[in-house]
């Protein structure tokens, strides 16, 4: 029998309940009258509110996704299934998604990071990969205040205590702090395993008769209108929805993983499809594995294994209750799957069979409690195209005279910017993971790009995640291509070749003009800049309504991105290797300062047009740095990013202990100077000839590497001069300083 308390749809209608769960209007008529013909009942405004939610319906950014190219030679599968795939030769393939659980974590930052790392890792071994790494990308207010401390804290424990739980080591990432997530923090994971071509899987229900199988963890009131509540504005004041936020076991979570392989590589002749129970729980994965094949559903409540008493069909439907996964299996070969979890100490039930009818139908103590099209769900959700408008500040921007810094003396300016939080070294954050649990990764935390050889051959995967958002701020456009290209930047100087991208696509509300344009904008430079690097966008997550008071986060589209390194012989780290070795940096430097860490550092804000940047030029001296790696001749490459030359040659200095004695013919603050498309490398005096002839004009030759522990940069203005070890010291304690 139906709850006493669960409101009529005459109630739903007449006192406007579907609002309060996303649903506008315009969306309650058309459910009613265009594709039901009467008013939905309780269970059935919920399933709606949730799937036509923005989290899982994408019904604002469909189309801003459509601008992305999604295809090439390598891509194996694209968007549309629990996570992309790209062929790495061999009859291998690297699979990886990321997610974004922002809302989740400012509520509850342990266990919203800690659910955000177990729902990917789920995405990439629904594909059938077993998981091989982890990264995160992570965004902070400024670390002045105890709440900003308590969610660093916190979110960095819930992501080491998941992943490491789990046994796959955490081996990338990045972190920035900016004043616009104090409110709103953002908590971005990415997954990368690897599979075999033959063992790839997809979530469809196919086959009339077959099982629908529910395997994993029990079913509570946990996470129950999680993707509704990852689709809304915080305001301060308003009880905060904790009971939107799920609860994580990674213990749970390896056995479920375990399981799951090996029923989709031991039993593959039984098995029709597999998807994670993610944002939505089981209404989102069982509708979209019917409405990809084009079948029907029932389903019978009753069997959902519950940890909880009297659970309603609307709380069973919605919950996001974590480790759990749906299956579709051959009929009359049950039996098997549930001896083969039960083995693993989990529950196998089924719940339900396919038809072929294209309806959803959902049964609760012999009673019809829903009756759907599946595509209506999973399908049909509106798509709106937003109105869009040029934020005030962009004109602005335009008009202002570029930033021109004043410093009093270089040595104490470089020392300041090593302690700016953003480029500070993120040690303290990182030491807390296990990023060498299962002894495969090659390159740990701390270098440009992370590095996992692939077992049993002499390859080896780079792995990314990268955003600089104040660039997004000043201008989206040309911010979105810098993104996608300091993402492959930071491959090719680990001596990869870059394949595809994931991302998460964080923004402000869409339903504000200003907001969606800075959305539109940055994916016309995310998509151009995949256009010439050649790295489609093969999966991802968009993550909008980020605000809190009406304020919005910078738009800040996190590009996580894998590259090929084709021989181990060619993996490439930061540091400078060994004294005498020839210093050299690839690319112009101009008096790019607007947005830089400098101008924050000097007026604590950022303003002002955005550096000119060009992808042709950006490309060519991508090539050119993989194609000497790949011929042996670079000991060291390095990303200048965030604070500049001077900076960059710093880091460089810091692993090893070692020097550079550098002279380069520009004022002092162009040593700061942020502009794109630059490395510093160093090559052993033996491959100087083919390195130049190589490079030809692309390379200077700036300095040499010394014993001598001492950083010093000649310039037009005079010297830098400071001690590698003082340098280091002061770059490795500003966060720890900063937290106490």
């Amino acid at each position: 029998m139906m709850k006493i308390n669960e409101p009529t749809a005459q109630e739903i209608k007449d006192k406007k309940i579907y609002a309060e769960w996303g649903l506008t209007d315009e969306e309650y008529r058309m459910i009613a009258e265009d594709i039901l013909g009467r008013m939905p009942n309780y269970t059935e405004t919920g399933l709606f509110s949730v799937m036509w939610s923005e989290h899982c319906s994408y019904k604002n950014s469909k189309p801003v996704l459509r601008k992305f190219p999604t295809s090439g030679p390598q891509v194996l599968q694209g968007p549309g299934e629990g996570a992309g795939i790209v062929d790495i030769g061999d009859g291998q393939a690297v699979v990886f998604k990321a997610e974004s659980h922002n809302h989740p974590s400012a509520v509850e930052p342990y266990e919203g990071a800690a659910t955000g790392v177990g729902g990917i890792i789920r995405d990439i071994f629904s594909m059938g990969a077993r998981p091989i790494a982890i990264l995160d990308s992570l965004r902070f207010g400024e670390l002045d205040n105890q709440r900003t401390k308590y969610l660093l804290e916190e979110v960095v424990a819930g992501i080491s205590g998941y992943g490491n739980c789990i046994g796959i080591p955490t081996v990338g990432g990045e972190v920035a702090f900016d004043p616009c997530y104090e409110g709103n923090p953002l908590v971005n994971a990415m997954c990368v395993g690897l599979i075999d071509h033959k063992d790839i899987q997809k979530g469809q229900a196919k086959g009339v008769g077959n099982s629908i199988m529910y395997v994993g963890a029990k079913t509570g009131r946990d996470g129950i209108h999680g993707a509704t509540f990852a689709s809304e504005e915080f305001v301060e004041g308003e009880e905060q929805q904790r009971s939107a936020v799920q609860v994580g076991d990674p213990f749970m979570e390896k056995l479920l993983l375990e399981a799951c392989l090996e029923l989709i590589l031991e039993h593959a002749d039984i098995l029709v499809g597999i998807q994670d129970m993610g944002a939505a729980g089981l209404v989102s994965s069982s509708s979209e594995m019917a409405s990809k094949a084009g079948s029907g559903l029932k389903l019978y409540l009753d069997d959902v294994p519950q940890r909880e008493t009297g659970m309603t069909p609307y709380e069973m439907m919605l919950s996001e209750s974590q480790e759990r996964m749906l299956i579709c299996i051959e009929q009359g070969h049950e039996d098997e799957v549930v001896a083969l979890f039960k083995k693993y100490d989990l529950d196998a039930v089924t719940i339900g069979e396919v038809t072929d009818d294209g309806l959803y139908r959902l049964y609760h103590k012999d009673v019809e409690v829903a009756n759907l099209p599946v595509d209506a769900l999973a399908e049909d959700a509106p798509v709106y195209q937003k109105e869009k408008k040029e934020p005030a500040r962009i004109k602005e921007f335009s008009e202002m005279a570029d930033f021109e810094p004043t410093i009093e003396d270089g040595s104490k300016t470089l020392l300041q910017l090593l302690q700016q939080p953003t480029i500070a070294s993120k040690k303290m954050i990182y030491q807390t993971y296990d990023s060498q649990v299962r002894t495969n990764t090659v390159v740990l935390p701390g270098s440009d790009a992370a590095v996992l050889r692939v077992r049993g051959t002499n390859k080896a995967l780079a792995m990314t995640t990268d955003c600089n958002a104040r660039y997004l701020y000043l201008n989206p456009e040309i911010g979105g291509q810098i993104a996608v290209a300091e993402a492959a930047r930071n491959i090719v100087c680990s001596g990869g070749q870059p394949l595809a991208i994931t991302d998460c696509l964080n923004y402000g509300s869409p339903d504000k003009p200003e907001g969606f344009w800075e959305l539109w904008t940055s994916a016309d430079g995310i998509a151009k800049a995949c256009e010439t690097l050649d790295t489609p966008v093969i999966s991802g997550n968009v993550s909008l309504y980020n605000e809190t008071n009406g304020k919005a986060i910078y738009p800040t589209p996190m590009i996580g991105m894998v590259g090929l390194i084709h021989d181990l012989a060619h993996v490439t780290t930061q540091e400078f290797k060994k004294s005498g070795d020839l210093v050299y940096v690839i690319g112009q430097t101009q008096a790019d300062f607007n947005g830089s860490e400098l101008q924050k550092m000097i007026l604590g804000k950022i303003e002002g047009r955005l550096m000119a940047f060009d992808l042709t030029e950006e490309k060519e001296n991508q090539d050119a740095v993989l194609q000497a790696i790949q011929q042996g001749l670079v000991a060291s490459a390095h990303d200048c990013s965030e604070g500049g030359l001077a900076v960059a040659l710093a880091e460089a200095c810091f692993k090893n202990g070692l020097g550079v004695e550098a002279v380069i013919d520009v004022p002092a603050t162009w040593l700061f100077s942020e502009t794109q498309s630059r490395f510093v490398v160093s090559v052993s005096p033996e491959n100087q000839a083919a390195f130049e002839a190589l490079m030809e004009d692309r390379a200077a030759f700036v300095g040499t590497v010394t014993t001598k522990a001492e950083i010093k940069i000649d310039n037009m203005d005079g010297e830098i001069q400071v001690d590698t070890r003082k340098a280091k010291e002061l770059w490795e304690e500003a966060i720890p300083c900063l937290m106490k």
